[in-house]
C-alpha cells in the first residue's frame, strides 16, 4: 500500500481462514498482530502461530477469523511516525473493503510481541471503538504512552472495556511495562487474564505459549 506518510510502502499480510471461498457470505473477526522490534510482520508466521491457528480452525477446535500482520520498518515512538495514522486511517478500511470482515469492535482484535504489544495497547486504549480485545505478550509500553493510560482506560465506558490478556517471562529482564500495566488494571478493578510463564523476552518464550494465544483470542468469538 503505497502512502506519502511513510518513507516506504505500507506492508502488511493477510491469511484468511480456511474454506473462506467456500462461504461468500459469511463474515469473520480480524485479528492484528503486531511484530517485535527489529523483526518484521513474518515473525508470527516464523514462530508458527498461523499454521496453528489454521489446523484449528479447520479440525472445529476454534472459531474461524482473518489474521492480518502488518509491517512496522522503523523504532519511533508513535508521535515521531506515521504507522498509527496510516494503520488506522488507510489499512484497516482498506481491509475491511476487501475481505469479508465484521466490522464491529466486538470482531477485531489486536495483539503484539514485545514493542508490537506496545503497539496492540497504544491501538486498543487510544480506539476502544475500533477494537474489542487486547492481547499483549512481553509488553513493552512506548514511554510517551506511560502517563496516559491511565487516563485512557478512564476514558472507556465500563461496558465498553476490551478484553485484555498480558502475558511474560518469569525471566524476563524487562518485566516493568508489564508489571506496571497490570498493576493499574487491579487497581482500576478491569478485568484481564495476567500469566507469567516460564522464560524469558525472546522467541523460544513466545513460541511456547502459541496455543495459548490462539485459544484465547478465538475464544472471543
Amino acid at each position: 500500500m503505497e502512502n506519502p506518510l511513510m518513507y516506504e510502502p505500507f506492508k502488511f499480510s493477510v491469511f484468511l481462514p480456511p474454506c473462506y471461498a467456500l462461504y461468500p457470505n459469511q463474515h469473520y473477526p480480524v485479528l492484528y498482530l503486531f511484530h517485535g522490534l527489529f523483526f518484521s510482520n513474518d515473525q508470527w508466521t516464523r514462530l508458527g502461530f498461523v499454521e496453528i491457528a489454521e489446523k484449528m480452525m479447520a479440525s472445529g477446535q476454534i472459531s474461524r477469523f482473518i489474521i492480518v500482520l502488518p509491517y512496522d520498518p522503523n523504532g519511533r515512538q508513535p508521535s515521531a511516525s506515521a504507522f498509527d495514522e496510516v494503520f488506522i486511517n488507510q489499512a484497516l478500511p482498506y481491509v475491511d473493503a476487501t475481505f469479508r470482515t465484521i466490522t464491529d469492535r466486538s470482531g477485531r482484535a489486536v495483539g503484539g510481541l514485545s514493542r508490537g504489544a506496545g503497539w496492540a495497547i497504544h491501538f486498543g486504549l487510544t480506539h476502544p471503538e475500533l477494537f474489542g480485545t487486547i492481547g499483549a505478550h512481553s509488553p513493552v509500553i512506548f514511554w510517551e504512552d506511560e502517563e496516559h493510560i491511565s487516563a485512557w482506560l478512564d476514558s472507556i465506558p465500563r461496558r465498553d472495556l476490551p478484553r485484555i490478556y498480558l502475558d511474560i517471562g518469569d525471566k524476563d529482564p524487562n518485566p516493568l511495562s508489564a508489571q506496571t500495566f497490570e498493576a493499574l488494571l487491579v487497581q482500576k478493578n478491569i478485568l484481564h487474564e495476567w500469566h507469567v510463564n516460564p522464560g524469558y523476552h525472546n522467541e523460544a518464550y513466545w513460541s511456547s505459549q502459541l496455543e495459548a494465544y490462539v485459544r484465547w483470542y478465538a475464544a472471543g468469538w
